[in-house]
């Protein structure tokens, strides 16, 4: 058993558990200290390669643990996530294990998205939010036999590019600042065999949109939405939707106050766990 370890600022506990949501090959604690504004990051790895690559990316120490009873700290793998009637999402990369569950659910398009580095697993609330809101969007334009497109920022594993494609739009785009994130999301892409699928490095607070989208998701977090809503409001094409996510219920009022100063007007908001998403449209320029 190794321990990766690392320091970091109590504001930013929320964005670890992020950071490591639907992760099945390690276990996350995260300590608090009573009149201290830091906490203390651990994941406990099985795999010294596993806690090496965390340190890659994020710093920290690295230490072996001697117990080796990881069997019983280790938690169980997440079950396959069911979205809507449409998508079944599993974490595994087995041919035989995704050919059974293809016979076991015909009717579902089944997606594999592993526990990477990246975050967007499918069972993180936010992502499974902003899935199913995909999901009935789709349904929308298909019956109105409207043809559409879709941009992704903060496109972590990829899924919500994937499911786009797998749902019928023409176009998608995702990116992401996490250069991580962009390789996992190219990987999952050929993985799910949606080589339609583009996925860019990009900072959005940097990003000038230059065309328009039918749908634009933003799941990520709220100081960032707050910045980007000019952005994002300008790359929604007319009558098309914006959806938000990755905000705490605590933020969601300065958050969505912001999007409607920019023109955004919710049409629904949901409040899943701790998290709150928000879809609706933008008024026109």
């Amino acid at each position: 058993m190794f321990v990766w370890s690392k320091l970091s600022a109590a504001k930013w506990s929320d964005a670890w558990e992020e950071r490591f949501a639907g992760a099945t090959d390690l276990t996350l604690v995260i300590s608090s200290f009573p009149g201290r504004e830091t906490i203390r990051v651990e994941a406990y790895c099985p795999k010294k390669s596993r806690a090496d690559a965390i340190q890659k990316m994020w710093g920290g120490s690295v230490r072996e643990l001697k117990t080796k009873n990881w069997a019983a700290m280790a938690s169980k793998a997440t079950p396959p996530l069911k979205v809507r009637d449409r998508f079944l999402v599993c974490a595994t990369r087995s041919t035989s294990e995704l050919a059974k569950l293809r016979r076991e659910h015909p009717g579902r398009e089944i997606l594999s998205i592993p526990a990477d580095m990246a975050f967007g697993t499918g069972h993180h609330e936010t992502t499974s939010t902003v899935l199913r809101l995909l999901v009935d969007a789709a349904d929308e334009f298909r019956r109105s036999d409207k043809v559409w497109t879709l941009a992704d920022l903060g496109c972590g594993s990829g899924i919500l590019a994937i499911a786009a494609l797998k749902l019928g739009a023409r176009k998608v785009w995702g990116c992401d600042y996490d250069p991580q994130a962009v390789r996992i999301s190219k990987e999952n892409a050929t993985r799910n065999d949606t080589p339609k699928a583009r996925f860019t490095r990009l900072d959005v607070l940097q990003w000038e949109p230059k065309e328009q989208w039918d749908i634009v998701a933003a799941n990520i977090f709220h100081d960032v939405l707050e910045a980007a809503f000019p952005k994002l409001v300008q790359a929604v094409a007319p009558g098309g939707l914006l959806i938000l996510s990755g905000i705490l219920h605590t933020q969601a009022d300065s958050c969505l106050a912001a999007g409607k100063k920019a023109g955004f007007k919710a049409d629904r908001i949901l409040r899943k766990g701790k998290w709150v998403t928000a879809i609706g449209h933008v008024k026109p320029c």
